[in-house]
């Protein structure tokens, strides 16, 4: 096989498609959420005259400290790490919860052999693995 070849095998690879996916939704969801934090949230909770924290700073010794920038920044990550939490996890986690919830519902198909441990069928009377006799 030839490199080319097993390159574009690996390109044509579900995972690294939707990689790429997640990466571009990904960057938009930035672009979204910084539009948020900039034009909206600064501006509710900004000083009075001041919606932009990027123009905070302190000069030392001929150096300007950006902490504004650092506030924005602070700010940006706690939204999308919000909105991660509450779109993303927390739905799959009660998801999670229903499809665990309804798998206990549902009678065992299966048992273990008390003599080989192995997973058998729970109708059967005998082990395929190691033909035990199966008390009833």
């Amino acid at each position: 096989m030839s490199v080319w070849q097993e390159f574009r095998d690996f390109l044509n690879k579900g995972n690294i498609i939707s990689l790429a996916v997640a990466f571009v939704i990904g960057t938009a969801f930035a672009a979204v959420v910084s539009a948020l934090v900039t034009y909206i949230i600064n501006p509710i909770i900004g000083i009075p005259g001041h919606a932009d924290f990027s123009t905070f700073g302190v000069t030392v010794n001929g150096s300007t400290i950006a902490y504004g920038a650092f506030i924005n920044s602070l700010i940006y990550f706690i939204i999308v790490a919000l909105v991660i939490f509450f779109a993303i996890v927390r739905p799959m986690a009660k998801m999670a919860e229903r499809q665990k919830a309804k798998l206990a519902a549902s009678p065992p198909t299966t048992k273990e052999c008390p003599f080989c441990i192995s997973t058998i069928s729970i109708k059967a009377t005998k082990c395929p693995n190691c033909t035990s006799s199966l008390p009833a």
